[in-house]
């Protein structure tokens, strides 16, 4: 281990997925050195769940108030000096954020795992390896400073207000309850509608398994909700654009199981200790599942590139995404509900 620094940026705005996988790191660098400022720069929706994490100094990115965005970053920074930059984001966006930290080290990727001109805004780089969750990729930032992640704890804080709304929305019956968190940010990555409302019927019915349907406010996420329910023979609980970010993991709690594409609510609710049946056909789920436990998810990511890129998942670039329309009717309804009954048989 070498000397303990005093103070580290940590450069990271999104998404939310990503977001929960630096919480491990943050714990490891406090546990070693809990004498150092941790200052870390996040996006301002990202900002909303994990804005109360102790022993943090937050500075917010807003992507989109433009260049104003930067300047209040360079605002805020402008005297600091740390003695190392986490330059844990390789878009062209951060990179050029990343001016804005003085440094006296700055790490970021390996070279293959290094885009838009990402190795000019850098010095040192972690380890080369290929193979990783990107959630362990994230945590090998601390071991060109001497420390090694070896404990992954996210220790989210949930508030007591979100808890009560979230005990408000079904009773604690012991009725076991499927929450299913429907939409991706990145479209391709959903699950045609008819074939969520086949699987929550079947919970419904089959299962005895309260159905709730949650998601954001946005007309994408209410779109998806609506035409799930309009073909649906059962009456889900509709929870869609109702929660926060906050009341949205106490929900993840009260589930039996969340079903959710590879989306920031299926890293949301690993982190939590939810189970999670996650759908991926144009993700690797090695890579980009639930970190914790992958035994529920659905894994059709080498027919994906068999299909569409022409070779098995083992031969093609650790990381590539198959997201080509239509990618994700690999994954079957008969693949879900398999996965969902060995799920609840499991349960204790």
């Amino acid at each position: 281990m070498t000397n303990p620094l005093e103070s580290l940026c940590l450069l990271r705005t999104s998404a939310l997925g990503d977001v929960t996988h630096v919480l491990p790191l943050v714990h490891t660098l406090q546990d070693a050195w809990p004498q150092a400022r941790l200052t870390w720069i996040i996006g301002k929706f990202e900002h909303k769940l994990v804005g109360d994490v102790a022993g943090v100094e937050f500075v917010l990115f807003d992507k989109r108030a433009g260049i104003e965005g930067y300047r209040a970053v360079h605002h805020a920074l402008h005297p600091r000096r740390f003695d190392a930059l986490l330059h844990m984001q390789v878009a062209l966006r951060s990179n050029l954020l990343s001016l804005a930290v003085h440094a006296r080290r700055r790490i970021g990727y390996d070279r293959a795992r290094s885009k838009d001109l990402h190795g000019l805004f850098v010095r040192e780089r972690i380890p080369a390896r290929s193979g990783e969750h990107v959630l362990d990729a994230m945590g090998s930032f601390v071991e060109p400073l001497g420390l090694k992640q070896t404990r992954v704890r996210w220790d989210i804080p949930i508030p007591d207000e979100a808890r009560a709304w979230a005990l408000q929305q079904w009773p604690d019956d012991g009725q076991p309850t499927l929450l299913l968190s429907p939409a991706s940010s990145h479209a391709l990555r959903n699950w045609r509608a008819e074939r969520y409302a086949t699987v929550a019927d079947h919970a419904a019915a089959s299962l005895r398994m309260r159905v709730v349907l949650t998601g954001g406010p946005s007309p994408e996420e209410r779109g998806l909700g609506d035409a799930i329910m309009a073909k649906m023979q059962t009456r889900p609980l509709d929870l869609i654009g109702k929660d926060t970010l906050k009341r949205a993991l106490a929900l993840y709690q009260r589930a039996s199981i969340v079903l959710t594409p590879d989306a920031g609510p299926m890293h949301m609710a690993n982190a939590v200790g939810a189970r999670v049946l996650g759908l991926h056909a144009a993700s690797n789920p090695a890579r980009s599942g639930p970190y914790s436990d992958r035994r529920w998810c659905v894994d059709r990511y080498d027919d994906a590139a068999r299909k569409y890129l022409h070779k098995p998942a083992a031969a093609i670039l650790w990381g590539t995404k198959i997201e080509y329309p239509g990618v994700m009717d690999l994954v079957t309804v008969d693949d879900v509900i398999e996965r969902l009954d060995a799920a609840i048989q499991a349960a204790p």
